[in-house]
């Protein structure tokens, strides 16, 4: 069960990973803080020297889901391109990472949503917020360019982006993972595309 020393950074991160890997395989109510420090491979003590609770355990995990979503919009940015371009990039990189981490982060969401914990539901729709606001700018923006139709409403219209993501999860989640999921990104990303673009 010991492990050498690890720094307060390192430690939450192996700790709200572990939270996630065991909200995957047994669902948030099933989740302990005894669960999480045999998962690491610490002492229950070790887990509370970094966290007060499993809900500020929860509360740390769907932040660092949060920021994980925004990294998606940071990243499509910095690759420059028109607003569409960035957009079709964001579909791209959610949709690799869905499948990379096997859409872990999208169902924790959902779990931590089926708890009715209300003031971590706060916390995780403040996060979304964030993400939905991002994506809403950048959706105006191309409004503002003429790349994409003035009578498009921003909010909604990335909030349809969310839908599509997490509906496309879902699915895939609930067929046991059957499909490959990053085939589905080209007609999603047409059909999205064309839902956003003056046509010429």
């Amino acid at each position: 069960m010991a492990k050498k020393y690890q720094n307060t950074e390192v430690r939450q991160k192996q700790i709200i990973n572990a939270a996630r890997k065991l909200i995957f395989k047994h669902g948030s109510e099933h989740v302990t803080v005894r669960r999480i420090a045999h998962e690491v491979g610490i002492s229950e003590a070790a887990i509370y020297r970094h966290f007060t609770s499993k809900s500020s355990i929860l509360s740390f995990l769907a932040d660092y889901i949060g920021d994980l979503l925004l990294s998606y919009v940071t990243e499509s940015k910095e690759t420059g391109g028109n607003s569409l371009e960035q957009l079709n990039a964001i579909l791209k990189k959610q949709i690799s990472a869905v499948e990379q981490k096997r859409g872990i982060s999208f169902q924790v969401i959902a779990e931590i949503i089926s708890l009715g914990d209300k003031k971590l539901n706060r916390r995780v729709l403040e996060n979304i917020e964030k993400y939905l606001g991002n994506i809403r700018d950048l959706i105006a923006e191309g409004i503002r360019s003429g790349e994409i139709r003035k009578d498009i409403e921003p909010e909604m219209a990335a909030l349809t982006l969310f839908g599509i993501i997490q509906g496309l999860v879902n699915v895939w989640t609930l067929s046991n993972r059957n499909f490959n999921i990053l085939s589905r990104y080209e007609s999603l990303w047409a059909m999205y595309r064309s839902f956003l673009a003056k046509t010429k």
